[in-house]
């Protein structure tokens, strides 16, 4: 039986259970939005083994039947607080309940997309491109300052440059235009991650246990997932990778401990290769609605056959030529 971890009105997630179903395959939903008013669980670790289950209304799941779990976490807003509670406490009851929930979950002997672990790096770009280029990816020349004059030589010193939040919260990637300049001082208040603007098609990559998908994303827009706002369009297709690219990009989810990733890459007019992120829980929707990309479906069968690939890879497996491959 499948477990899955997520709200009944993220978009994601319902993809997730539709493919299940037309899978065939059997699985549970716990309903993070009604978690812990309506949903429940109770473990206890002996030996350092987890025992216990996982419940819903009218549902019980031992662990020992779970063959793998999809999760995607939810934010604060629109869940049920347990009912008959001050707020403050219930608020506070919930927080308790989601550290007890991470626990479990993390710790479930089956293939978890994703384990909390796994995903912790992105929760700080600067530290995520340190283990990206560790691993053999080039990465862009970055900044991550509160000193405006180490900025402006920043700028100066590149024809062209973008800045970005620091953090796994989603922003907009924008580029650093001339009316910009005078708010530099700013930056003095927070550090703000400046990076040299790559040019050329960008390419996300999907991955899922030991299959890629790739897809070219080409736009005239700085940050393609706005392009609209900016009067551009969007046009997607599936690729494939250069063999030392699409070993590369394995090899980091493994490092991380990500089961299923959504690896951002640019791939310059003269056939250079840059990383500038692995998202630990992808919202997948947008490229297989465009391409026709089976990755609901690869997740599907990920989850059903309930067997882990290794992860923690050496990063050393990854080509030394990975970043400069051609295509």
């Amino acid at each position: 039986m499948i477990l899955v971890a997520g709200g009944v009105a993220d978009k994601v997630t319902e993809l997730v259970c539709a493919r299940l179903d037309a899978c065939g395959y059997p699985y549970r939903l716990f309903d993070l939005g009604r978690y812990p008013a309506g949903y429940g669980l109770s473990m206890r670790w002996a030996g350092g083994v987890p025992e216990g289950f996982f419940k819903g209304p009218d549902w019980r799941l031992d662990i020992d039947d779970i063959s793998g779990a999809y999760v995607r976490f939810l934010g604060t807003e629109g869940r049920m607080l347990p009912p008959d509670l001050p707020e403050l406490q219930a608020k506070e009851l919930q927080l308790e309940a989601d550290s007890a929930l991470l626990y479990a979950l993390d710790d479930l002997p089956c293939p978890v997309v994703n384990r909390l672990g796994g995903g912790m790096s992105n929760n700080s770009k600067p530290y995520q491109l340190l283990l990206i280029a560790r691993a053999g990816l080039r990465v862009p020349p970055t900044l991550v300052t509160t000193d405006p004059d180490a900025a402006r030589a920043f700028i100066d010193a590149h024809e062209e440059a973008v800045f970005k939040s620091t953090s796994g919260i989603r922003s907009i990637v924008r580029r650093l235009r001339a009316d910009d300049l005078p708010r530099l001082p700013l930056v003095r208040h927070g550090p703000t991650q400046f990076q040299a603007f790559i040019p050329g098609d960008n390419v996300r990559v999907h991955v899922v246990g030991d299959q890629l998908f790739a897809t070219r994303i080409r736009s005239d827009a700085v940050d393609y997932r706005y392009a609209s706002r900016e009067g551009t369009g969007v046009a997607m297709e599936a690729v494939e990778l250069p063999p030392a690219i699409a070993s590369a990009c394995l090899c980091i989810s493994r490092d991380l401990g990500l089961l299923h990733a959504g690896v951002d890459l640019k791939e310059t007019p003269s056939g250079e290769w840059y990383c500038f992120e692995v998202n630990p829980c992808p919202g997948f929707i947008y490229y297989e609605r465009n391409t026709g990309q089976p990755i609901s479906l690869a997740l599907a069968e990920l989850l059903h056959a309930g067997t882990a690939l290794p992860l923690g890879a050496p990063s050393r497996s990854i080509p030394e030529h990975a970043a400069s491959a051609s295509r």
